[in-house]
């Protein structure tokens, strides 16, 4: 019995890794929506990442992380466009994006506009590292491998994101999460009937 070569492997499995990739797209989007900043780059960011994966799935190792493959070669691509256009719009003082948004009609949305705008406001380096921990769920490890990085890096690079973050958002402690001392007299006053 021959050994099968890895090529062979994926052209008998193509379905296999098709799922895989496709099980991975809402979390690449919501990466490449962080690196972005609009939807629909983030949505040409996703595909153009979709098409580099398939053309070189032979260079992936079945069984090994997808999900960490895929958001390094998203990751690669973004700064690859990045360097390609030579200049960003900088928008740090947030007057441009005041423009465009609309007060958000709950507490829930003013709260996670005042987190968005903070982010906006992290390095870049910071910024990636915290959603790769954070919100993608990767460890420090997988997350150093997408970056390219020590894991101490990483982790520097975390503490750095999430004490900015603080001291941004005006956050001290765990008080400071959730309703006011208002709503949470009414929401939790006992009721006798």
């Amino acid at each position: 019995m021959t050994e099968m070569t890895r090529v062979e492997k994926i052209a008998a499995e193509p379905t296999s890794f098709k799922r895989e990739m496709l099980s991975t797209l809402p979390s690449l989007r919501a990466f490449a929506v962080s690196l972005t900043g609009k939807h629909d780059k983030a949505d040409d960011l996703v595909q153009d990442t979709v098409m580099k994966a398939w053309a070189k799935q032979t260079s992936f190792e079945m069984g090994t992380n997808i999900k960490a493959w895929l958001f390094t070669i998203l990751r690669n691509e973004f700064y690859s466009q990045m360097r390609k256009r030579g200049r960003e719009v900088q928008d740090s003082d947030g007057a441009f994006t005041e423009r465009l948004s609309v007060h958000p009609p709950q507490y829930g949305s003013m709260d996670l506009q005042d987190f968005k705008k903070a982010l906006g406001q992290l390095p870049d380096d910071q910024r990636e590292a915290v959603i790769l921990i954070g919100a993608s769920g990767f460890s420090y490890e997988e997350a150093a491998e997408i970056c390219d990085c020590a894991v101490g890096t990483m982790k520097s690079r975390v503490s750095r994101a999430r004490t900015r973050l603080q001291d941004i958002l005006k956050v001290s402690g765990e008080a400071d999460y959730g309703p006011d001392a208002v709503a949470t007299q009414v929401t939790t006053h006992n009721h006798s009937f």
